[in-house]
């Protein structure tokens, strides 16, 4: 199958499970405390901080349990990838969860503009100070894992977003301690639902991107042709796919037309090395076709 033919596939998701167990744990003990506090001091900004960090634990739930799953799928023949796809619908999830929970503080904090509530401040700042130091205690944990795999960037968007809620909780508690403007918190609530949106929008879109199987942004599916095309021996490149399986999973597959004199082995070797060097792929599937056998293949049209 020529030099550097490897089946494996990294599993970036799991090599950060420990990461994300820690930060669960960590997370759910203050979700809890931050949602009696909210509720007890009438603050929407802190609730929605709360439903944030709803999101964090249930978003890294579901980030672990895809996690678990792909990993066991792996022993099931029938599953020729595994369940590495379910950590692409984790993020998805995670997408969706935070959208409505923006949504959601949003609009509770327009109701709340004609009409601001008296809040009471002493143990929201508290809370609010104690949540901060979690979140970022969470976001060291996820942030490295975040770069490598699309199920762990959802959880880590997840908790800049509550972490930035933490700061504005406290901003604002500080303000309607020192002027009384009770109008402040739900203009913090709808600050962190802005600041958060376009970031979901972005996680959604890239999890989309894997699941309808696009060629991955990074990577120019043309230059790939031309590279291959220019491989000695080879005469002809069609039914080109590229596609991302789940985060550090992006495999190939080709019909490489080749002259009648070219050396098999010689020829697939290099394209490997081609794909491997050129375009990061660790795993491709050539075949290999003789130059006057290829008019009766017909390229995939599905």
């Amino acid at each position: 199958m020529g030099a550097g033919h490897d089946h494996g596939v990294r599993d970036a998701g799991a090599q950060h499970r420990g990461r994300l167990w820690a930060a669960f744990g960590l997370l759910a003990v203050f979700m809890v405390v931050e949602a009696i506090t909210a509720f007890a001091t009438g603050s929407l900004a802190l609730l929605s901080d709360a439903g944030h960090m709803f999101t964090d634990v249930l978003g890294i739930g579901m980030a672990l349990a895809a996690i678990t799953a792909a990993r066991r799928a792996a022993r099931d023949p029938q599953r020729t990838f595994g369940l590495y796809r379910l950590e692409v619908l984790a993020a998805l999830g995670n997408a969706v969860l935070l959208f409505g929970v923006a949504i959601y503080v949003l609009v509770a904090a327009v109701r709340r503009f004609g009409d601001a509530p008296e809040v009471n401040t002493t143990p929201m700042l508290v809370v609010a100070g104690l949540g901060l130091i979690a979140n970022i205690v969470a976001f060291v944990l996820l942030r490295r894992g975040a770069k490598e795999s699309i199920n762990v960037r959802g959880a880590y968007l997840e908790v800049l977003g509550d972490l930035v809620g933490s700061v504005g909780v406290l901003v604002g508690a500080a303000v309607i301690a020192g002027t009384g403007w009770f109008v402040v918190d739900p203009l913090i609530a709808v600050a962190v639902g802005l600041f958060i949106l376009p970031r979901t929008w972005k996680l959604g879109r890239e999890a989309l991107r894997i699941l309808v199987q696009a060629a991955p942004e990074h990577l120019d599916v043309s230059a790939m042709r031309s590279s291959l095309g220019a491989v000695p021996g080879v005469c002809d490149v069609h039914d080109l796919h590229v596609w991302t399986l789940t985060s550090g999973m992006e495999v190939a597959s080709a019909h490489l037309g080749i002259e009648g004199d070219a050396e098999l082995s010689a020829v697939l070797t290099a394209a490997r090395e081609t794909l491997h060097d050129g375009f990061g792929i660790e795993h491709a599937t050539l075949q290999v076709e003789p130059a006057a056998t290829t008019g009766g293949c017909h390229t995939a049209r599905w």
